[in-house]
Formats: C-alpha cells, sequence, structure tokens
C-alpha cells in the first residue's frame, strides 16, 4: 500500500490507517478461527463500549439473534457486523468509534430490504423505541430470510 488514498485526496488519515490494522487483525483471527463465527469477540466489543452506543449495540444484536437467528456475527472495522452465506447484511456502527452524534444500523444489497424504487439502507439513532426495534426487526427479519 503506497499509503495514499484512493479520492487523489492526499494521505490516508491516522483513523483511516488504523481502521485497516484493525481490519487485517480481525482477518487474521478469523482465519485462525477458521472462518467460524466471531460472536465471542462481538460480545466483547459490545460490552467495551460506552453508553448510549453499549445499548444500542446490545439492542441490535438481541434483535438479530431474535429475528434472524441464521445470520454469522463477526467483527468487521472493530464493529458488529452480520453476514448470511459469508456476505454482510447488516452493520451496527457505535457514535463513539466515528466521532458522529448518533450511531447507525445499514443493510447492504444482500439484505434484501429493497423497496419499490427508493428504500433506506440505513438509519441513524440516539435511541430505540419499541417502534423503533419493530421496524428493525421486520427488516433484520427479511435480511436472515
Amino acid at each position: 500500500m503506497s499509503g495514499k488514498d484512493t479520492t487523489g485526496e492526499g494521505e490516508w488519515s491516522d483513523f483511516e490507517r488504523k481502521a485497516m490494522k484493525e481490519r487485517a487483525k480481525e482477518l487474521k483471527a478469523a482465519k485462525g478461527r477458521g472462518g467460524k463465527d466471531g460472536e465471542p469477540d462481538v460480545l466483547k466489543t459490545i460490552a467495551a463500549l460506552p453508553q448510549p452506543d453499549f445499548g444500542l449495540a446490545e439492542r441490535i444484536h438481541a434483535l438479530v439473534k431474535e429475528n434472524a437467528p441464521g445470520l454469522t456475527s463477526k467483527l468487521r472495522y472493530g464493529m458488529p457486523t452480520y453476514y448470511k452465506d459469508g456476505k454482510v447484511v447488516c452493520f451496527f456502527q457505535a457514535a463513539s468509534k466515528y466521532g458522529t452524534r448518533y450511531s447507525t444500523i445499514g443493510f447492504e444489497d444482500n439484505a434484501g430490504v429493497d423497496e419499490g424504487s427508493m428504500w433506506p439502507v440505513s438509519f441513524g439513532m440516539t435511541e430505540l423505541t419499541e417502534a423503533d426495534q419493530a421496524r428493525l426487526a421486520g427488516m433484520i427479519k427479511k435480511a436472515g430470510g
């Protein structure tokens, strides 16, 4: 790697370099497990998050396990990510990790949450209401189906 970013805007930031190193460690650890479920690593990561990220990540993880038990959980760039047949379907990003004012749950194209000609693929959140959880449960169930 040349140390340059691919956008032509200059050097990789410290955050980007750290993320790449973190991802390399995750891939090495997964290889050591034979590619098996990274659930222990995901739970350890969630437990280490500060509030409110901890509560949000814990609830998202529970929603995934309740509504799509067939999904495999692993870390990707240090955050809980959920896979179906080896492909990412959804992920959680903590506000504290990315320096944003809200956490995010996102869905990849493999999740199949398409509706009509335009649909949301990520949601910013500072809390999860019962209505929010019900909406996400349906999307997670669809993603894991």
